[in-house]
């Protein structure tokens, strides 16, 4: 995974405990960072020593000044000491990636919350500019944290016949009693009772934000008659998700020591994986081996590959599809080998 030196070219607060970064992008390296509406770009941070590595949503559209927006999470290292860069800094960033991107439906419906606006913002925006019909559903604590207030009033003040913008408050009462709480999948379809969504015309629905926000509002969706292939999501926090403990065929294998072998970038690489690693990706890290990978936590799909030999199990899986799974596709960052030897092919496609 290649990082790249990118030098902020902007640096503003959004919320009091945001801020949106743009980066100044040379010429050389715009076909580097093409990106569809909804990708990501992954951040390489050094902190006591250690290499941090954080991704972060692209919250402009296409032919834009590449940005993202930042939101200070509790105990999060790289998001509060971003709270402090200023223009003329460096940031170690690589080029986008991400499969939540926008498709071709003509009407779509946009849910966030917190911080998952910033791939929703992209694709509401690049959507606009196309002719499309765009409702965005957006939760938060109360007005002060609303990221990227200004940006969507602008885009609803251009679009006032394609663009409705609702507004869900959990802490703050509004005058419309259904505007008020968290975003479930039971308040999406009391707003389409209410005539405020047309949910009957939807072609596609992205939704990205927690993970329990996101399994409710998708099986009101399904419910409502909303095929499951045109329900696209994003996961920025699964709540209480712990990582499936290991099988008695995983634990034996590991503690007979399994030979890893990868191939990456046409490369063929091995290493042995021993009881004291938990997955493929810890064990490849202890043997000077560098994977690549983004978020650690089974969302971002950025470590998948082919399982070509051998046999495996996966801790979490919040990113590949069945069909991938199916086909033997894996996340490396979550891969637990059941066999003696395992084969990944990260060249796969």
């Amino acid at each position: 995974m290649k990082f790249y030196p990118l030098t902020l070219s902007d640096v503003h607060r959004i919320t009091p405990d945001s801020v949106a970064l743009g980066f100044n992008l040379p010429e050389q390296l715009k076909d580097t960072f093409h990106y569809q509406p909804g990708q990501y770009l992954t951040i390489r941070h050094m902190h006591e020593g250690k290499e941090l590595r954080r991704s972060y949503s692209i919250t402009s559209a296409p032919g834009g000044t590449l940005a993202i927006g930042v939101k200070r999470v509790a105990n999060g290292i790289f998001s509060t000491f971003a709270q402090g860069l200023k223009p003329g800094d460096t940031l170690d960033v690589a080029p986008p990636e991400g499969r939540f991107v926008l498709k071709n439906g003509a009407d779509i419906l946009l849910v966030a919350a917190g911080s998952g606006i910033t791939p929703v913002i992209s694709i509401a925006t690049h959507a606009l500019a196309e002719g499309r019909r765009v409702t965005l559903i957006f939760g938060n604590r109360d007005s002060t944290h609303i990221m990227f207030r200004e940006t969507l009033d602008a885009l609803k003040d251009k679009h006032l016949d394609r663009f409705t913008l609702i507004h869900v408050l959990s802490r703050e009462e509004q005058d419309v009693p259904v505007l008020h709480g968290r975003i479930t999948g039971e308040r999406i379809i009391r707003l389409a009772g209410a005539g405020v969504l047309p949910l009957e015309k939807v072609d596609d629905a992205y939704l990205c934000g927690p993970g329990g926000m996101i399994d409710d509002v998708a099986a009101a969706l399904k419910a409502a008659g909303l095929p499951s292939a045109h329900i696209h999501h994003e996961r920025f926090l699964v709540e209480g998700a712990a990582p499936a403990p290991r099988s008695t065929a995983a634990e034996k294998a590991a503690r007979d020591g399994v030979e890893i072998e990868v191939l990456l970038d046409g490369i063929r690489r091995r290493f042995i994986l021993t009881e004291k690693d938990e997955t493929v990706l810890a064990a490849a890290a202890r043997n000077g081996l560098e994977l690549p990978y983004s978020c650690k936590g089974g969302m971002c799909c950025t470590c998948r590959c082919r399982i070509t030999e051998g046999k495996a199990e996966m801790a979490l899986n919040y990113s590949l599809e069945p069909w991938e799974l199916e086909a033997g596709f894996t996340l490396a960052c979550q891969t637990r080998p059941k066999s003696g030897k395992l084969v990944l092919d990260f060249d796969a496609v």
